[in-house]
């Protein structure tokens, strides 16, 4: 009998990831391909074009395929197969499921596509720095912020499958009107969040000659990064520091939130962002203590990513893995 495998997706914002696993989680090949500013249907292609060329080297490596795992940025409605995905134009119900088992050979293998917070945490659990653990947390930080959340062994997927959307955490008040596309804990700490904070600092110093100008005060607004941010405040720029010590106590609010609703073994931060703000978990930490439930902050520990960008592959690879059929 050959060997067995499964094939992982992941599709992010700017690019798609496919691979080929062991049922250990070894990878044994790997593509990656830029969306390129594709949308729609173009998007559907490149996926399934990826699917394409894993089915190729499954062939040519003479291996048994068991089943196919696919993370997508948004919200994967178990029941339809169909994807809402925010950033890619077109896809607010978009048939993913039907598209890809149409591409299929063998229409018995199972396709099983998730949410990237829900994949990020099986990816962890599985091949990262949460590996063991029955509850924790994964923290995604980048253009935008997702939880993967897993419970007694569980991934929590709440009654329509948009568990995780702590993006919408009230963290501050009064309510402002900017919260309404993205959510409170997002605009003011994710990757965009930090440069619209930034953004908004430097706009209410206007006028004002800087003590001590930095890459921020050069870039135009619209132009204006997280990774901007992190490069100001290196250098020891004021707003910079003042963004960033907002950012921590954000992110040491939500930490606090999650902690004292789940009691969770870790909580992984992930995602751009983290990254650079890897730095700052011991601060986060400290900021956390001040809000949290007094006996399971500390029970809990803060980790970055073991695996970095791949974590959602990881965990689109996790998720064939658990298919229903997978082991027959």
């Amino acid at each position: 009998m050959p060997n067995t495998t499964v094939i992982g997706i992941d599709l992010g914002g700017t690019k798609l990831a496919g691979a080929l696993f062991t049922p250990k989680g070894r990878i044994l090949c790997k593509n990656v391909a830029p969306l390129a500013g594709r949308q729609g249907r173009a998007v559907g292609e490149l996926i399934r074009d990826e699917l394409a060329l894993l089915l190729a080297a499954v062939h040519i490596r003479k291996l048994k395929l068991i089943a196919i795992g696919v993370s997508i940025p948004g919200i994967s409605h178990a029941k339809t197969g169909k994807v809402w995905a925010p950033n890619i134009p077109g896809w607010d119900d978009y048939p993913l499921r039907c598209e890809l088992l149409a591409a299929l050979p063998d229409k018995r293998i199972p396709v099983v596509i998730d949410s990237d917070r829900a994949a990020y945490i099986l990816g962890e659990t599985w091949r990262g720095v949460a590996k063991g653990c029955r509850n924790a947390i994964f923290l995604a930080v980048g253009t935008g912020i997702g939880a993967g959340i897993q419970i007694d062994g569980r991934i929590l997927r709440g009654a329509h499958d948009i568990a995780g959307a702590v993006g919408w955490l009230a963290l501050d008040r009064p309510f402002r009107r900017e919260y309404v596309p993205c959510g409170c804990f997002e605009h003011h700490a994710s990757g965009e969040g930090l440069a619209k904070v930034a953004n908004e600092i430097l706009a209410q110093r206007l006028g004002r000659t800087p003590s001590n100008p930095s890459i921020l005060h050069s870039i135009t607004p619209s132009a204006r990064s997280a990774r901007d941010v992190f490069s100001a405040y290196d250098r020891g720029n004021p707003v910079a520091k003042k963004v960033i010590t907002q950012a921590v106590e954000f992110w040491g609010m939500a930490v606090a939130n999650l902690v004292s609703l789940f009691n969770p073994e870790k909580i992984i931060f992930g995602g751009g962002v983290f990254g650079p703000a890897a730095q700052f978990l011991d601060d986060i930490y400290v900021e956390a203590r001040k809000w949290a439930q007094p006996i399971s902050i500390k029970q809990v520990k803060l980790q970055a990513s073991k695996l970095g960008g791949d974590a959602g592959l990881y965990g689109a690879g996790c998720l064939a893995l658990q298919a229903p059929t997978s082991s027959s």
